[in-house]
């Protein structure tokens, strides 16, 4: 007889550190922008603004290519397709190393976002084929607390390249593209030879376990409607463009933070490296956070508040930072405002796979995570303009506060449209959708 406790441990353990190492590794490439800034700038006689919005063309690149990608999974399975993507990635993040104009450095921004699609809303698609939904708001927490572990490590790991500015002819920029485009060329190759595709293929299954498994996830989307399978119909699907919507502010203030946080911190009159290690501590609450809200929010049905709570005190948090005047209060409320923004999203992407399974999954998920991405691409260019206009580095936390407040308020509608729609669902097999 299968033990479920058992089988769900051993898919975790085999999975989840994997796949957040892969994340790791992802987050630093995209947030390496946000220290080589402090270099770059000058280097290449670039404005903020003008640097904001090259690094911003990341996400136009991300949002064409985010759907197609994903349903390219589908087709060629995960270790191929994220053997692809990491390779690829990798190796234009090796390539920002050697920019030499502004017009070179946008063109390989977009080219990252292009490479790179696919690979957050894959890993949310890849765990629908091998959890139950009682289990996927944890795991998607544990996923994104490697998010958390990237900006921990990113954030000292910058500061310190920095500082290797001159050394062997680079300069401390070009260390941290070099430094951080290496290791995803090196787990493309790894994830080859390491990742099932589904649990059909996995030899460190059971028979038993595999028929468990299936038998498992077969009734769980049996109630499901009979496009929700259906890849371009879930990309008109309401639900999905609703999530998509309210997804964006999400992003947005999550960038905005990231991205100027080691700015902020500079002007307390830090070293490069003491910057990158202070900017720790927020990452370590997060991941706290991306843990607890999760694990409490799979054992309700009402899954809204577990959003919608963090993203009001993260909100809140964004708006005191602007009000104090103390550099240690600020920094104290910019993390619970990290906190805030990130705590609630493994909650959120549990919901899209309540309603939609194989390529609708893949596809809806896709969708939402590259509208909403498009938050990214308004922090990058919006926060700089303020920067710019106002001089302060401060202030621009006033828009995200206001952002991310719209979002959770847009959560509450959202969740009581899928609350009303999970109604005409079998009681028999329906999931445990927002209230």
């Amino acid at each position: 007889m299968v033990s479920e406790n058992q089988l769900i441990s051993k898919i975790t353990w085999r999975l989840m550190p994997f796949l957040g190492i892969l994340y790791l590794i992802a987050y630093i490439d995209r947030q390496n922008v946000s220290y080589a800034k402090l270099q770059m700038v000058d280097a290449l006689g670039m404005s903020e603004y003008a640097y904001g919005l090259g690094a911003s063309l990341f996400f136009v690149g991300y949002f064409i290519f985010e759907v197609p990608a994903n349903l390219f999974l589908t087709r060629f399975g995960a270790r191929i397709w994220f053997t692809r993507i990491l390779v690829s990635w990798g190796l234009v993040t090796i390539g920002l190393a050697f920019t030499q104009n502004m017009t070179m450095f946008y063109i390989l921004r977009f080219l990252l976002g292009v490479c790179e699609a696919g690979f957050f809303p894959g890993v949310l698609y890849l765990l629908t084929l091998w959890f139950p939904k009682d289990y996927r708001g944890r795991m998607v927490g544990l996923f994104m607390i490697f998010s958390a572990l990237a900006n921990a490590v990113g954030a000292p790991l910058g500061g310190v390249l920095l500082d290797l500015d001159g050394a062997l002819g680079l300069a401390g920029w070009e260390w941290v593209f070099l430094a951080t485009g290496v290791p995803a060329v090196i787990a493309g190759v790894v994830t080859f030879f390491y990742l099932d595709d589904t649990p059909e293929k996995a030899k460190f299954l059971t028979d038993d376990e595999k028929r468990w498994l299936k038998d498992r996830l077969a009734r769980e989307n049996a109630g499901m409607e009979e496009d929700a399978d259906h890849g371009f119909k879930a990309l008109v699907n309401p639900r999905v463009l609703l999530m998509a919507l309210c997804y964006i502010g999400f992003p947005l203030a999550a960038y905005g933070l990231s991205y100027w946080l080691p700015t902020i911190v500079k002007g307390f009159g830090v070293s490069n490296t003491t910057n990158g290690f202070i900017n720790i501590i927020p990452w370590i609450i997060v991941a706290v956070a991306l843990w607890v809200v999760p694990a409490a929010a799979d054992k309700t049905e009402k899954k809204t508040p577990y959003i919608v709570v963090p993203a009001f005190v993260g909100a809140a948090a964004l708006a005191f930072s602007v009000l104090v005047t103390s550099p240690y209060l600020q920094f104290a409320f910019l993390c619970v405002a990290a906190a805030g923004i990130f705590a609630g999203q493994p909650v959120f992407w549990s919901l899209p796979s309540r309603f939609l399974k194989g390529a609708g999954a893949a596809a809806g998920i896709a969708a939402i995570n590259s509208v909403g991405n498009l938050g990214g691409f308004i922090a990058q260019n919006v926060v700089p303009w303020i920067n710019d206009a106002t001089g302060s580095n401060i202030l621009p936390m006033f828009f995200l506060a206001a952002c991310l407040a719209i979002a959770g308020v847009l959560v509450m509608v959202v969740g009581r449209t899928l609350g009303r729609q999970a109604g005409d669902v079998p009681p028999s097999v329906r999931p445990g959708g927002p209230r």
